[in-house]
């Protein structure tokens, strides 16, 4: 039996009815278990405390608690939703608070897009993890046509189409790890 890939997934959304969170956890329901996939949906973004440096991070359960998960992950997966053109405040929050340690220094990484329209939070996201030295996977960052399709991740894992991008996805991951 091969050891999973653990995959820590952050969905940039603090709504309950979110769409990045409904992918996430279509992502979860398809990877193959036990092995080759441990995905672990993150659920503490909104436990965050506003970035301010001059606060310890050291001494913030919630920034080290997303710190530790982070670097214990093989691969860190991002959904994130955009909002008057950039990040969502949420996970602008989290990637600020990373910034000053270690764990998403060369920490493999895939960007998901539940609208393909939003294409400047996407770009933000991307210049945001390569400067934090993180290393894209390229060509598992995908866009998936949610946004208005009333798909819980139930129906998201159902389609056809959706699923076979996110196994496609998956594999790429696969391959690369």
């Amino acid at each position: 039996m091969h050891t999973p890939i653990t995959i820590l997934a952050i969905a940039g959304s603090l709504r309950a009815a979110s769409l990045n969170t409904a992918l996430l956890r279509a992502i979860a329901t398809l990877a193959p278990a036990p092995a080759p996939f441990d995905i672990r949906i993150y659920p503490g973004l909104g436990q965050l405390p506003l970035f301010n440096p001059d606060l310890d991070a050291d001494s913030l359960p919630a920034v080290t608690g997303l710190r530790d998960a982070i670097i214990a992950a093989d691969v860190l997966m991002l959904a994130s939703p955009e909002y008057a053109h950039g990040v969502s405040g949420p996970m602008k929050n989290a990637l600020d608070w990373m910034v000053g340690n270690e764990s998403f220094i060369d920490k493999p990484l895939v960007l998901l897009n539940a609208s393909p329209r939003a294409t400047h939070a996407q770009a933000a996201l991307r210049e945001t993890v390569r400067t934090m030295s993180a290393r894209l996977i390229d060509d598992a960052c995908i866009s998936l046509p949610l946004l208005g399709s009333g798909l819980d991740a139930e129906g998201i894992a159902a389609d056809p189409a959706l699923r076979r991008a996110i196994l496609d996805m998956l594999q790429c991951i696969r391959s690369f790890s």
